[in-house]
């Protein structure tokens, strides 16, 4: 195996090594015994549970007996009683098998099963107690935002949140809606209900707190023994219906907080499908999640509670997570089949050019603006001549001791995001920075940094750390208007599609960079808090605020009308780099505009389709789907539709009716059959555009498919841990399976990379997914290994496509 590693590739993997964190699993054996896993007849598991020690751990358990939601969809009758009962007998079996079990929170109306504590060595019993359909592990939730600032009441004007009439709030406004009798449930860090701009979106009952199981949902307030304080649920809250000194979407709607996030702003799945199941029963119309995690599976615990809230009528929307720009990137609940999955866009924004200067004969050709948040603040920067100060990587340590009051940081690009680098420089006095980049080429543009920030490349990094050993530490700016930029996607909104669906995701982009809002200030004598924030999460409850006014025009609308109107009438972005429209996954049926989703008068139903993957090797392989064109005019309507896949691509034929007449108010399906010959195609990604036309107004339903198998991730983790016999079971999670499957050791080498090949422990065949385990006698070519840190990488072969992955584990 390890013949087939070049130099070049060895480097990678110990890059990726080196940011990686282990986490280990045990699950349903599979691949070499599969037969012994069918005999035991075991629940399946999804994600990474570490099952090597006797920790106590908390895991969601799924039984079997179908929810109230879902038993009432599948036209079956379901009582709470029932489902107390099944949950009881299951419960009793586990007690009856494993001690020290505590249930932690039950539920029934979305999602049916538990929340159980155990020790992490017994959770094979679990997987194999009657009732038991699935486990998952109880993984944390952050925020999905990535830096912002505290706006001074000084500097704070209304005319800040530039965000909701961009998207035609106003217009909303003005035409009679702003959201008067909808319901908005935001479950995130609880909500700051006291704020001047937002106590009059909330009643006597406030919603609850599953941090601390009480009817409080405040913030976490500043000098929490249990960490950090939070201000996000309160940002979330004020962007979809503050009304005061700013204003949000739905600026008249009722607010409900959900508390599930608790200090520093994390949580876990218990207490997130907790908020979900209470948000439903409470009556809410809309719930907002402006929060994820990195699994990007639709099958999880919170995506499964999304999609049956949304079967129950209560609109879903949720972030879609800031790991972009690469595809495959969205996680859960993101990645939910039903829930409005939302990506960060930035509002139009002026490009500037940048000189710096420091002394005669020294040239920096790669300066350029990064970003910034205010123009005025990046412009000032060209009014003198500052001190320049080097901080190394940008570490908060990295400012003790250097006086940075009015000065620029010189900061290295590196282990840590770059909007945290120049908060820290902020936070120190610094009125600028200057990143370098730590490897060859240009770094990204990061829009809506604390302090204006210029970037180079490494060599003028270098140049600059020069001058300074040379004693020159003065530095001059020339920073002037170059030209102005339309709406973009934020480089850090996470991408699709979802893996085993094949959707497209995001279903819709809004504003997400430097969002003006509400935010605590946890002080009655000053409650007036503002604060400009960027990511997912704040584009999210611009997309709940829009729903509201949505459901307020159109109060009949059922929950796929909602999410069609806003994916039908989304206005495409352009790419400023390539000039092009940006791809499906990017951006999903583009940037909402509320009153057009408001007055449209034809929905297309889903906005948007995946036909899958065609893998068949020769011949045609024929997919269909179909979707309901819903006439809300008062008139009768012709419709014609045309299929076209970019660069239309010979071997992709799309069929579907060439007219289609529907009656003022009523509905016709749409059938289309797509036929592919994967003869005529290079494996990939195809997408393409379907237009849905009345003969004056044209709706674009974005879809896609692949050809060969995707590209997702092969293998996105790995199981290892001691038995108590002595030896080890070793592992990985495979969301396609494996034709070929083989694990590596090798030495671990300095400063964690990877060291001399010691040998290949274990290699498969046709291994199906999602789980393989085996068990390893610790041994390698007939030798046991000594007790230390070592190097596990996973090597995957796909349908013609590879990975190798490496990670960091202890043998002990």
């Amino acid at each position: 195996m390890h013949k087939r590693i070049s130099k070049s590739i060895i480097w990678l993997l110990a890059v990726a090594l080196i940011l990686s964190t282990f986490s280990m699993s045990a699950l349903a054996n599979t691949g070499g015994k599969t037969q012994q896993a069918k005999e035991l007849a075991l629940a399946e598991i999804f994600g990474d549970i570490d099952m090597s020690t006797k920790a106590p751990t908390i895991v969601l358990v799924e039984i079997n007996e179908e929810s109230v939601v879902e038993a009432k969809h599948k036209g079956k009758n379901q009582s709470k009683q029932k489902l107390a009962n099944e949950r009881g007998k299951v419960i009793s079996e586990l007690k009856k098998k494993v001690s020290n079990v505590e249930v932690n929170r039950e539920y029934d109306f979305v999602f049916s099963g538990f929340s159980v504590e155990l020790p992490a060595n017994e959770i094979p019993q679990l997987l194999g107690t009657p009732g038991v359909k699935s486990v998952y592990p109880n993984v944390e939730y952050t925020v999905d935002a990535v830096g912002g600032k505290v706006i001074s009441t000084e500097a704070f004007s209304p005319y800040m949140m530039e965000s909701a009439p961009f998207i035609g709030s106003n217009e909303a406004w003005d035409a009679g809606f702003t959201g008067e009798g909808i319901t908005v449930a935001v479950i995130d860090t609880g909500t700051d209900y006291t704020h001047p701009d937002l106590a009059h979106a909330f009643g006597d009952y406030k919603g609850w707190d599953f941090v601390d199981n009480n009817d409080d949902p405040q913030e976490t307030p500043p000098g929490d023994s249990r960490g950090a304080s939070t201000n996000h649920g309160t940002h979330v809250a004020g962007t979809v219906a503050a009304n005061g000194q700013i204003k949000g979407v739905a600026p008249d709607a009722t607010l409900l907080a959900y508390r599930v996030l608790g200090p520093g702003g994390s949580g876990t799945t218990e207490n997130v499908v907790a908020g979900i199941e209470r948000a439903v029963q409470d009556g809410a119309d809309i719930m907002n999640l402006s929060l994820g995690n990195t699994i990007n599976s639709p099958d999880w615990a919170t995506s499964i509670a999304l999609d049956w809230a949304m079967a129950e009528g209560v609109v879903a929307v949720t972030s879609n997570g800031n790991s972009g720009p690469n595809n495959w990137t969205v996680g859960s609940p993101g990645t939910s089949r039903q829930a409005i999955s939302v990506g960060a866009t930035r509002l139009p924004y002026n490009v500037f050019t940048s000189e710096i200067f420091t002394s005669e004969g020294v040239e920096y050709p790669s300066a350029k603006v990064m970003g910034f948040t205010e123009e005025g603040d990046l412009l000032a920067l060209n009014e003198g001549e500052y001190e320049f100060v080097d901080v190394g990587l940008g570490y908060e340590k990295d400012f003790e001791g250097k006086n940075l009051e009015g000065k620029i940081a010189l900061i290295s690009r590196g282990d840590f995001a770059f909007v945290d680098k120049a908060e820290n420089a902020k936070n120190a006095g610094a009125v600028g920075a200057i990143i370098y980049n730590n490897v060859a080429g240009e770094h990204p543009d990061v829009p809506g940094m604390a302090v204006p920030t210029i970037k180079t490349t490494l060599d003028d990094g270098q140049k600059l750390l020069a001058e300074l050993e040379a004693g020159n530490n003065t530095i001059s700016f020339d920073i002037e208007f170059a030209y102005e930029v339309g709406e973009t996607v934020a480089e850090f909104s996470s991408r699709g599609p979802v893996t085993s669906t094949w959707m497209i995701k995001p279903d819709v982009s809004a504003p997400g960079v430097n969002i003006v809002s509400t935010i605590p200030t946890h002080n009655p004598e000053n409650p007036y808090g503002y604060g400009a924030f960027q990511g997912t999460s704040m584009a999210a409850p611009h997309v709940a605020g829009a729903v509201a006014l949505i459901l307020e025009a159109n109060p009949t609308w059922g929950v796929d009308n909602v999410k069609a109107a806003l994916m039908n009438t989304a206005e495409d972005m352009i790419n400023p780099t390539t000039e092009k429209v940006y791809p499906h996954n990017t951006q999903g049926a583009g940037s909402i505009r509320v009153l057009d989703a408001i007055e449209t008068k034809t929905l297309a139903a889903p906005g948007s389709h995946s036909f899958g993957k065609f893998v068949k090797g020769t011949g045609n392989q024929v997919e269909r789907q179909s979707f309901e064109i819903i006439n809300l005019s008062d008139k009768n309507k012709r419709y014609s539709f045309e299929v076209s896949f970019t660069g239309n691509p010979d071997g992709i034929k799309v069929s579907t009716s060439n007219n289609l007449n529907v009656q003022a108010g009523k509905k016709q399906q749409v059938n289309l059959n797509v036929k592919v010959d994967t003869a005529k195609l290079d494996p990939g990604y195809y997408e393409g555009t379907i237009v849905v036309s009345d003969g004056i107004n044209s709706i674009d339903v974005p879809t896609i498919l692949f050809v060969g198998e995707p590209d997702y991730p092969r293998v996105t983790g790995v199981t290892f841990g001691n038995e108590e016999d002595g030896t080890y079971y070793v592992g990985s999670y495979l969301p396609g399976g494996a034709e070929v499957l083989e694990y590596d050791f090798y030495q671990l080498g300095p400063g964690n990379t990877i060291g001399k090949f010691l040998g290949t422990i274990g290699a498969f065949s046709n291994v199906p997914a999602p789980i393989h385990e085996f068990s390893w006698d610790g041994k390698v070519n007939g030798e046991k290994l000594p007790p230390g840190d070592y190097v596990l990488a996973v090597y995957v072969e796909k349908a013609g496509e590879t990975e190798y992955k490496a990670y960091l584990v202890t043998i002990e």
